[in-house]
């Protein structure tokens, strides 16, 4: 402390209280650029211990311009200068010694506990009922649910990590070289897929759904004990009665669906071109075409995984059902304009015109039958060759193995020559289609290493239940 007044008595007389180095009553004019210098050093450095302590002794009786060179002096301003003065009067030399806190005394944003705990239990109650839960959807519950402070996506982002519900999923940024496409109307293009699930005892269905790719309203499901032409047409028809009829269907190449890609002509694309629909596919092996479609199944599996597991088709259409009516009217779906439910999406643009059916014209072209070599009945064959009539499936059956050969050529007359290591399938021109080894003891099938099926591998993930 000694030290402390000895280095003051060289800024400020204690004893005769007055500055020193003055002579007169009248200071010395302080420049106005020497004045801006010090209020600029003042707002970027800390003033020192040893200056504030010395203005908290500051004299009353100080000369005239005492302050201004004093402040100049230790490059501080005159507005500082008085404001720890002034505390050092009302509060005691000692509250002048150390700056105060720059923290504001009050955050009005600032998220309380209270809210931040109704947060977690909304995201909690979601996801106990099989809906999305994530910042945006738990932002868009609270404000449907009227609640006073709402935080934004980024603070309930924030509120879930910290209290470890959640954890951070960079995989999930979305990628903008992806270009997204929509329809301009409702009931200008639906979308059709099916999925599996599974009921009781792990029996397994399909779950057909078809949406409208403007509005992502859920038009119709139906849930079938296969994927069939069948409950493709019963689920189109259901969506047909009720909200009218489509201008193009979206669908994979499935033979349920559509297999004109194959040759053949679908029941379901019979059906829809007798409505004038016009019936259309994405790429095989390219299941994003139908990616809406998909999501949509992803959200569909979160949900039914937390009801009880079905017993039967109509307990599980039941629970499609109502999952449909959340997802409508009930859900801001995150992939429309302003995150607005599919049903208010579907009723703010008018439907497309319904298409008009084309009688006494053929639903389609029929497809180009391919070259076939002429059919000979094989006579007089050597041993070790066999003669075969490719079923309608593409196989034909060699010593209780059934071969696929392709459905392409159902109904060929095929030659089989075997031996002890392989065996060799082959026209009846001599040119050969499959070739394989001996298939070991106890094999019943042998493929012909092609893809099995029209269908592309679905990226849907499975539910858990499936």
């Amino acid at each position: 402390m000694a030290d402390l007044e000895a280095g003051l008595r060289f800024r400020v007389g204690v004893h005769d209280k007055q500055p020193v180095g003055l002579r007169s009553n009248r200071h010395p004019r302080v420049s106005s650029r020497a004045a801006f210098n010090a209020q600029t050093v003042a707002v970027n450095e800390p003033i020192d211990p040893v200056v504030r302590l010395a203005i908290s002794q500051w004299p009353d009786d100080a000369p005239r311009g005492a302050v201004s060179t004093f402040c100049v002096e230790h490059g501080i301003s005159r507005k500082s200068f008085y404001e720890l003065r002034k505390r050092a009067k009302v509060e005691g030399p000692a509250a002048a010694l150390e700056p105060r806190t720059r923290r504001p005394k009050s955050s009005p944003s600032a998220l309380s506990d209270e809210v931040k705990s109704q947060a977690v239990a909304v995201r909690a109650a979601l996801e106990r009922s099989g809906l999305d839960h994530g910042p945006i959807s738990v932002h868009d519950k609270m404000r449907s649910m009227g609640m006073a402070q709402v935080p934004s996506t980024a603070s309930l982002a924030r509120i879930f990590r910290d209290a470890g519900v959640a954890r951070r999923e960079p995989k999930k940024k979305p990628r903008s070289a992806w270009r997204r496409f929509v329809y301009p109307a409702p009931n200008a293009c639906w979308q059709l897929d099916g999925t599996e699930y599974v009921l009781t005892g792990g029996r397994t269905c399909v779950i057909l759904q078809l949406i409208d790719d403007h509005s992502r309203y859920a038009v119709g499901s139906h849930v079938a004990a296969g994927e069939t032409s069948d409950a493709a047409i019963a689920v189109f028809d259901k969506a047909v009665t009720a909200h009218g009829v489509p201008q193009r269907l979206l669908t994979d190449n499935g033979p349920a669906f559509n297999p004109s890609r194959r040759g053949r002509i679908g029941q379901l694309v019979e059906h829809a071109h007798a409505l004038g629909v016009e019936t259309i596919t994405g790429k095989p092996y390219k299941p994003t075409t139908q990616g809406k479609n998909e999501r949509f199944h992803q959200t569909l599996f979160r949900y039914l995984d937390k009801q009880p597991l079905a017993d039967t088709l109509a307990e599980l259409q039941a629970q499609v059902d109502a999952f449909d009516h959340i997802y409508n009217t009930e859900r801001p779906h995150q992939g429309l304009p302003g995150r607005v439910t599919p049903l208010t999406a579907w009723q703010a643009t008018p439907k497309a015109d319904a298409p008009h059916p084309k009688f006494g014209r053929p639903l389609l072209d029929p497809p180009t039958p391919r070259p076939r070599p002429a059919q000979r009945q094989p006579t007089d064959l050597p041993d070790g060759v066999l003669a075969r009539t490719v079923s309608t499936s593409g196989t034909i059956s060699v010593d209780a193995v059934t071969y696929m050969v392709d459905v392409d050529h159902a109904f060929d007359q095929v030659l089989v020559v075997t031996d002890d290591n392989t065996i060799v399938i082959a026209n009846t021109e001599g040119e050969v289609l499959v070739e394989h080894p001996r298939p070991a003891p106890g094999i019943t099938y042998v493929g012909n290493r092609q893809p099995r099926g029209p269908r592309p591998t679905k990226k849907t993930a499975p539910s858990p239940k499936s």
